[in-house]
Formats: structure tokens, C-alpha cells, sequence
């Protein structure tokens, strides 16, 4: 079934969606820098982020390092490109864990989504808003919904007309709605997070705790 299809059953929805083309998942060979770059964006700008991730990068000759050379690289070389301590620590940490774990994908590909963020989870640096997105744009994974997303929480505040305030029912809202669109959710998070950017009225930036 064409995702599209399913998630026209939420007439909410489907209005929001309305003369947005389909998206497609792709899938990304690199976990480690993936996380290397989640990690440095954090609560940063789409701009400063970038400026620290080519600044990271130049300490390799502009390549993505392996996991290997990034342990070998000093904290006090991260710090320099813009990294506070515990960034320069969980970039650290990422690359033990790719050595010591691995991030086979075959290996991936046998858990499912909580098994999954279980295991990246581990990571001291990792947290479940950081597993479920590589799990949506590295992994491909088409059936993730992050309810602590506050692009997702603000979309659907003004699509649903949630009220927040009681932080606990409002999860709950959210969750019983998404459970409508699986086995979907990680295409009604793009459109979500489409239709938030393209709104009149600025929320905040997607994708972004």
C-alpha cells in the first residue's frame, strides 16, 4: 500500500498533506558520523552546526574519520572546533562503542525499532530523541514516531487542537493518534515537519529538542 493512501484515513491529515509530494527513506551507510553529527548539532543553529561539522571534518583533510582517528584525536583538539567537554566526550564514546559494538547493519536490520533504540541508546551521549531519528533518516525505518519532538508537538498542537498543558496527557493524545498511522508514522512526521516549515506562522525549528 502506498503510504500516502493510509495516511488519508486522518481527514486531518490528509488536508495537511494536500499538494505535498511523497517522501522516500533513504538509508545512510555511516552511523558513526551520522552520530558524530547529531551529537555537534545539538541545541545549535542549522548554521553554527554545520560551521563545527566542517571544522570536524578539516582535522581529517575535509573526509568523514573512522572511528579509529577519532579516538585518537585529543578532547582538547574537539574542543577547538567548537565542542563543549561533553560533546567532545560523547563524540568519544560513539567511537568506542562502533569498535567495541558495531554498527552492523545486518545486525540492525534483526531488531525491531525499540530493540534498536535500546541498543544506540547505551551510548552516554545518545539519547531516545537522537536513537529515533537515525533510526528514521539513517536507517530508513518507516514506522517511528518521536513524541518528545517539538516540531512534532507544535504541529500537532495546532492541527489537532491539543492542549499541552498537562504534559502527561498530552503524550498520551499524541501516541493515541500516531497509533492511527502506523504502520506509517516516520512519513507522518515528514509531513508534519513540512507543512511546520512551510506554515505562516513560525513555531521553531523541526526536527530540533
Amino acid at each position: 500500500m502506498d503510504y500516502r493512501t493510509h495516511l488519508e484515513k486522518d481527514k486531518k491529515l490528509k488536508k495537511l498533506m494536500a499538494g505535498h509530494e511523497n517522501f522516500r527513506l533513504s538509508r545512510q551507510k555511516d552511523i558513526v558520523y551520522y552520530l558524530v553529527a547529531s551529537i555537534m548539532s545539538q541545541q545549535l543553529s542549522t548554521k553554527a552546526a554545520g560551521t563545527i561539522r566542517q571544522r570536524f571534518l578539516n582535522l581529517y583533510k575535509g573526509r568523514v574519520p573512522l572511528p579509529e582517528e577519532i579516538i585518537a584525536t585529543p578532547a582538547e583538539v574537539l574542543r577547538g572546533v567548537g565542542l563543549s567537554n561533553a560533546k567532545a566526550s560523547y563524540v568519544h564514546n560513539v567511537a568506542h562503542f562502533a569498535i567495541e559494538q558495531g554498527f552492523d547493519h545486518r545486525k540492525l536490520r534483526k531488531m525491531n525499532d525499540e530493540e534498536a533504540i535500546a541498543y544506540f541508546t547505551q551510548i552516554k551521549g545518545v539519547g531516545r530523541w537522537t536513537a529515533e531519528m537515525l533510526l528514521m533518516f539513517a536507517l530508513g525505518r518507516e514506522d517511528v514516531f518521536s513524541p518528545d519532538d517539538i516540531g512534532i508537538q507544535n504541529a500537532m498542537v495546532h492541527i489537532y487542537k491539543l492542549d499541552n498543558s498537562d504534559k502527561k496527557a498530552f503524550r498520551s493524545e499524541l501516541l493515541r493518534i500516531s497509533k492511527t498511522w502506523s504502520p506509517y508514522r516516520t512519513y507522518a512526521c515528514l509531513h508534519l515537519w513540512h507543512w511546520k516549515d512551510n506554515s505562516p506562522t513560525p513555531k521553531g525549528t523541526p526536527g530540533k529538542k
